[in-house]
Order: structure tokens, then C-alpha cells, then sequence
């Protein structure tokens, strides 16, 4: 009997969140749905982490996923842009826990890596492989979309092995793996 199970990848962002949805049956995936959530018109910052938190239990309480890959954060040199960016990855995340759903990160060039074979790979060559190997007709206009699906492609790949990043089942497991980012009183 096939197992099957749906995976929500996500490319968390403060402008543009995107994301992917794949569900795999036996050792065959097939795309289900892209989309983004466009952020650019809220200058609330606070306004755009409670729209990223509502999209997010909107698609698992749509589509029920299994499982969720998320992008992590690369370092960069703006910290203002890490904070921000961090902070939706956090509530894209809070809001998967928050429905006991495993999350799983990985960083940037391990998605690139496992779509097209190079992890410095642009978004462009990573969204033409997806293209290719999904057997979708077109791409669209931004590529965020093809980010957070690709994260869930990633996933996907990375299934069975050992190492495949950070992962959390629930608060519990979040805060055992992080001890050092809950504040005492």
C-alpha cells in the first residue's frame, strides 16, 4: 500500500512569503499548489507577522500538511534584515507548531544543492528545474513561490537520511533544542 503524505515548504520573507505544497505517494511526488503572500503594501511590521502567521494555518488547515520544510535565514550583513527575516520565519514556524506539525529548516544552499545539483545555483536555474522535474506549464512572475516549493522538494530528497537539518515536532522539542533562546525571568 503507498504511503502518502503532503509536504508545505515555505520561503519566509517580510515583503513576499512563498510557498510550495507537493504531496508524495509511495516514491512519487506531485505539485499541488504555489503561491505567495504579498507583504509590501503593510508598513506595520507587526500587521505583516500576523498575516504570515493567518496564511500559514490557512494552508495547513486547507491542504492538512504531514510535514513542513521552511528556508532558514542566511547570514547577511544587514542585521536589520536578519531580525526581520528571522522574525517570519519564527511566526510561519509558531504557527506549524502550533498544530503539532514536524518542521524541518534548511539553509538556502542545501535547497539549491538538492533541486539542481549546485548550491549556488540562481533562483532562475532552481525554478526551471522545478519546471522540469514537476511538469509545470508555467513559472511565475516572482520566484518566492518557486522558493518555498523548492523547500519542500528539498525535503522531499533529503527523506530517510540522517542529517537533514533542525527539526522540531512541537514546542517541547523547539525549547529542549533551544535552550539559550527562552529568557528566564
Amino acid at each position: 500500500m503507498a504511503t502518502e503524505k503532503i509536504i508545505l515548504g515555505i520561503d519566509p520573507g517580510t515583503t513576499i512569503m512563498g510557498f510550495g505544497l507537493i504531496k508524495v505517494v509511495g516514491k512519487k511526488m506531485q505539485f499541488l499548489q504555489m503561491n505567495e503572500l504579498q507583504l509590501k503594501k503593510y508598513e506595520d511590521p507587526y500587521t505583516k507577522l500576523k498575516l504570515i502567521f493567518d496564511r500559514t494555518i490557512e494552508l495547513i488547515d486547507t491542504y492538512h500538511p504531514d510535514e513542513i520544510a521552511i528556508e532558514a535565514p542566511f547570514f547577511g550583513k544587514n542585521v536589520q534584515s536578519m531580525l526581520k527575516l528571522g522574525r517570519a520565519q519564527g511566526v510561519a514556524m509558531a504557527a506549524g507548531l502550533s498544530r503539532q506539525i514536524p518542521i524541518t529548516e534548511y539553509l538556502p544552499k542545501k535547497i539549491k544543492m538538492a533541486i539542481t545539483g549546485n548550491g549556488n545555483a540562481s533562483k532562475e536555474q532552481v525554478a526551471k528545474m522545478l519546471q522540469s522535474l514537476l511538469s509545470l506549464k508555467s513559472l511565475p512572475k516572482n520566484l518566492d513561490s518557486t522558493d518555498g516549493l523548492a523547500a519542500a522538494v528539498c525535503h522531499f530528497y533529503n527523506e530517510g537520511r540522517v542529517e537533514v537539518g533542525k527539526s522540531y515536532t512541537g514546542w517541547e522539542s523547539y525549547i529542549k533544542s533551544n535552550p539559550g533562546k527562552i529568557g528566564g525571568t
